[in-house]
């Protein structure tokens, strides 16, 4: 079969009647500009005339900003744009894709009638196909959130799909996804459409003008240098596609965008002998590797092959992407898969095999916001061969960053500031690319974790710890352990272990978590990000006391959990700093945060020469020593006291441990649990490591890794930034009243906005949930991102979670929200509201008994026995 359709495209290869497929087409308003001079000055200037810069100018000449250029280095949407594939899918893992997708979709809906300008926007459908059982998992958690979120879809049977599409072979399939509003659509037009709204709302759009570097000075935006001239502005935002890391390291400050190009191939075929309707819904085989839509009464279909092509990694590209050369050996996996799936399609003329560079990036989340180098830089690119999909909202969102200073959604995910300049290496892009472009359609279970560009960033103990089993996760470059393999353990099958049940580690980390509460553990935790802010005078306390919202003037040597908050009272840090001495102050943030911190604390510390900011976090390796035991091990290695009398809780203090000085001893373990952090000074950390673990064998030390630590501060009720709380939560809506200094009638950024919280009340709440009639051993386990029912209805979502090995149970974590069911209105959330409540959790679409509770957090770090441990030691006898 695939012989005698390879022989078809083999004479047609040979044919000379070929023609070029292309859909784009230049803009009158576009050919106009390019006769006229470019002006000399602008608010903004755009660089990308593809699906992204058009969508940035088209929502920020709706937003009011109207002193735009848009610069194309060709022709408008000549670039990726041009040969996008044209499907329009919801269908996304992550929650803000999923709605960046839906606006897209309405977006692109009533493009046309806006505009005049046809888009070929037509309702197919999206149906996403199950050969496996994990598989359809997977789809089933998707569905239950694309539901909450308003986007219809359903899971139907196999008989159901080739009732949908009736060229189909379902035979292999236990089950599928019908998304019934997604669509197919010419992205050139929609560009081009984008373009002409923008275009007539004032925005400036000059094509065949190519941006050579930005201009920069004292780290702001000033203008940009172009093969016609400067231009004057004040923000410039990169949409260059493939290009935009490049253009970016043009720059007089180099701005880091990691992004890297790969071959993608589909193939176009002539019309059916009875051509599909326009309405075919489109065929996503994520198992076979390959998507399929209809095109012209004929097929269109590509996929992502498991052995990419990685392209331009020297630099080389071209002005406007022509059709690279055809690789039909390299394409016949996804032949093969096509034509099991429709076999009717043997006999089938193809037209051509396109094959373009599409665009991806380290982690396969789309890139966006400012640059931390450099203020008024902005970037939005890195698709992931999603760029029409979210198109429309990555558009939205970025105007709306550049005009109000922050977006209506929380976009960490996608944040430029997420990497850092590790991750802009040629040689790591090219090999991280390799294996992203092949996990677009893999089967991707919770707690996976990327094989290439590891063992970047090491404690100086990895060897250590790997040589005694340590199994290994990655945070921000930064190896981290993830739990430790006994011997007696068959490494090999808990490697290949990857299950959305039960996972084959529980027991290993049950037994972590059992000497963390009854013995000693150690964990290395050197990823933290850490920083170091001093001054010659006061200046250090003055402006970390604006900076932070709980109060830092401390008694020297005491620990303060805090964060810094931005105007709308969310969290843009959460952290803990202590004081070292009057004038000097360390402080602790998660690994992620590096360069998020940093540039936030750039941004907003007042130029001063008597004010030094310094990123130590390679200078220190940090070891959580966790557990009732721990202060018997401290106390014989420092011979000091180390008792709550002598050292009480949220306290740090320098002293010897071994035979090494200047140790960072604080009495605390962001897990809830007794012990002490120590952050030591790199040279030492060997030693230190050392002697810990040799005095620790009376008291039965081991070490422990990352899953039991989330375990541990799950079942406290700790809060994490980035998973749990974000820029868009307020301290008032996670229980983190006392960490706010507001009766103390100091400034702070956010205080305002949390005095009106305070008196409005808060309309989301972090709660814990605890699964009642769930069974670990059998039912499928809650990882984030769960639906979240009280009485019935959706009120919020998991946003992480954990079995708690004290409880028995599991426990999650989300935010409680309350709707009015008439007008759908957010109406505030009291505890009275939350306490009354019948909840349930939903685990790909089946629903389990949860119980809220809502704790202080305050309590949490008493000396005293904490009040919500009495609750849980209750809530376990029960």
């Amino acid at each position: 079969m695939f012989y005698r359709l390879l022989s078809i495209v083999g004479r047609q290869r040979a044919s000379p009647g070929w023609q070029n497929w292309s859909s784009a087409r230049n803009s009158a308003s576009a050919a106009e500009a390019h006769s006229m001079a470019l002006p000399t000055q602008a608010q903004v200037v755009i660089c990308g005339g593809g699906i992204m810069g058009t969508s940035v100018a088209y929502h920020l000449s709706k937003m009011g900003w109207k002193d735009i250029v848009l610069l194309e280095q060709g022709r408008l949407a000549a670039g990726s744009t041009r040969f996008c594939a044209g499907i329009l899918s919801t269908a996304r893992h992550l929650t803000i894709e999923q709605k960046m997708a839906d606006y897209s979709n309405k977006l692109y809906h009533q493009l046309e009638q806006e505009t005049g300008i046809q888009t070929g926007y037509t309702r197919t459908g999206s149906i996403f196909l199950a050969q496996t059982q994990d598989r359809l998992i997977s789809l089933k958690r998707i569905n239950a959130r694309l539901n909450v979120i308003g986007i219809p879809s359903e899971i139907i049977s196999p008989k159901k799909v080739a009732e949908l599409h009736h060229l189909l072979n379902v035979h292999d399939l236990v089950g599928a996804m019908h998304v019934p509003e997604d669509a197919v659509v010419s992205s050139a037009d929609v560009a081009l459409a984008l373009a002409s709204a923008a275009s007539q709302n004032g925005v400036q759009i000059y094509d065949r003008t190519s941006v050579l570097h930005v201009m920069v000075k004292k780290g702001q935006v000033t203008g940009v240098e172009t093969d016609k001239g400067q231009i004057e502005c004040q923000y410039f935002v990169n949409c260059a596609g493939q290009w935009a890391y490049e253009l970016g390291l043009s720059n007089e400050e180099p701005v880091s965008i990691p992004l890297h190009a790969c071959e993608h191939f589909y193939l176009l075929t002539r019309p059916l002998e009875t051509p599909l309707q326009s309405s075919t819904p489109t065929i996503v085989d994520a198992d076979g590797r390959i998507y399929i839509r209809n095109w012209q009464g004929g097929i269109l279909s590509g996929g992502f092959e498991k052995n990419p092509k990685p392209i331009f990694t020297e630099g080389k590209n071209q002005l406007e992407i022509q059709n690279l050369q055809e690789d039909w050996d390299h394409f016949e996996p996804l032949l093969s898969s096509l034509l099991r799936r429709m076999p009717e399609l043997e006999t089938l003329e193809i037209m051509k095999l396109v094959n373009c560079p599409e665009t991806f990036t380290p982690d396969m989340r789309c890139i966006m916001g400012e640059s931390p180098a450099v203020q008024g830089y902005f970037v939005l690119a890195g698709m992931n061969s999603a760029g029409l999909s979210f198109g429309g909202g990555a558009g939205k969102y970025l105007a709306e960053w550049m005009v109000h200073g922050y977006p209506s959604e929380n976009v960490w995910e996608l944040d430029l500031k997420r990497f850092g300049a590790l991750q802009s290496s040629r040689t790591f892009l090219r090999h991280r690319v390799m294996e992203v472009m092949p996990l677009m359609y893999d089967l991707k279970v919770p707690r996976w974790d990327f094989q290439t560009g590891r063992q970047l960033r090491t404690s100086p103990l990895y060897d250590r710890l790997d040589a005694q089993g340590a199994r290994w996760m990655e945070k921000h470059g930064f190896e981290r352990p993830k739990y430790f393999v006994p011997p007696d353990k068959d490494l090999l099958a808990l490697e290949q272990s990857k299950t959305f049940y039960k996972p084959d580690w529980f027991d290993i980390v049950e037994s972590e978590v059992k000497c963390c509460k009854e013995a000693v553990c150690v964990i290395d935790m050197s990823s933290f990000t850490k920083f170091e802010i001093t001054s010659t005078g006061d200046q250090a306390l003055e402006v970390l006391q604006y900076l932070f919202s709980n109060d830092l003037d401390v008694p020297v040597g005491h620990i303060v959990h805090t964060g810094m908050l931005n105007e709308g009272g969310g969290y843009e840090n959460d952290c803990s700093i202590a004081r070292l001495n009057k004038r000097s102050f360390f402080m602790i943030s998660p690994t992620d945060q590096q360069v998020h911190c940093w540039a936030w604390l750039k941004k907003h510390m007042p130029e001063d020469s008597n004010l030094l900011l310094e990123d130590v976090t390679w200078k220190y390796t940090a070891l959580n020593l966790i557990g009732p035991r721990a202060v018997d091990v401290l106390s014989e290695l420092s011979y000091a006291p180390m008792t709550p009398d002598h050292f009480p809780s949220l306290f740090c203090k320098e002293m010897s441990v071994g035979y090494a000085n200047g140790i960072r001893v604080m009495s605390m373990t962001h897990t809830g649990e007794p012990g002490f952090m120590l952050y030591i000074p790199i040279e030492y950390a060997l030693h230190v490591y050392n002697e810990v673990m040799s005095v620790g064998q009376k008291y039965g030390i081991r070490n422990a890794g990352y899953y039991a630590l989330r375990s541990l501060r799950i079942e406290k009720f700790f809060a994490f930034w980035g998973q749990d709380i974000n820029n868009l939560t307020t301290p008032l809506e996670c229980g983190r009243e006392s960490r706010v200094k507001l009766e103390k009638g100091m400034d702070f950024i956010g205080r305002d906005a949390l005095l009106l919280q305070k008196q409005n009340g808060v309309y989301k709440r972090l709660t814990m949930f605890i699964l009642d009639d769930h069974d670990t051993d059998l039912d499928l386990w809650p990882w984030w991102g769960e639906p979240i029912y009280r009485n019935g209805q959706y009120v919020g979502k998991t946003t992480s979670s954990a079995y708690s090995y004290s409880l028995e149970r599991h426990v999650c974590l989300g935010f409680v929200h309350s709707f009015s069911e008439d007008t759908g209105e957010e109406l505030v959330v009291t505890a009275d509201f939350i306490n009354r409540g019948e909840y349930e959790i939903d685990i790909a679409g089946h629903r389990f008994q949860a119980r809220a509770k809502l704790y202080p957090v305050a309590s949490l770090f008493t000396q005293k026995r904490r009040k919500d441990d009495m609750e849980l030691s209750d809530l376990h006898g029960k």
